[in-house]
């Protein structure tokens, strides 16, 4: 998990500014980890503000991961209420459109009814899911 006003994992987690309890962190951790070694993919999220254009931007932070055709980036701007899926060449051979959209719907839920960590677990499991393995 990257972060910019946010929290990160996969790198220094800003646990003391972050929206994220420890417990949270341990638990997206956990779901980043199962979803890469399941599926062969990486996961990546970003939580924090997008600059705009929001989609441009988080397509910018997707290209800067360390190998962007077998990636997915889980955008979310919980201020200004924006989530993007991103997904590399060879990882939308596998995650279509319509299975990111899918899973974006089932992560807005979760963020409507005040659950952003949940939601982000949800979702990398909807994503791992419709993946497969590797």
């Amino acid at each position: 998990m990257t972060g910019g006003n946010g929290a990160g994992l996969k790198g220094q987690p800003d646990v003391l500014n972050g929206p994220f309890t420890t417990r949270q962190l341990l638990r997206l951790d956990e779901a980043l980890r199962l979803a890469d070694s399941s599926t062969g993919l990486t996961f990546s999220i970003y939580v924090g503000d997008l600059e705009e254009p929001m989609r441009g931007y988080a397509e910018q932070l997707h290209g800067q991961l360390a190998d962007p055709p077998h990636s997915v980036l889980i955008a979310v701007s919980p201020n200004q209420r924006t989530l993007e899926i991103i997904t590399g060449g060879e990882a939308r051979r596998r995650l279509p459109d319509r299975a990111a959209k899918l899973a974006a719907l089932s992560m807005a839920a979760a963020f409507g009814g005040g659950d952003l960590a949940g939601g982000i677990v949800a979702g990398l499991s909807q994503l791992a899911d419709h993946a497969g393995r590797h």
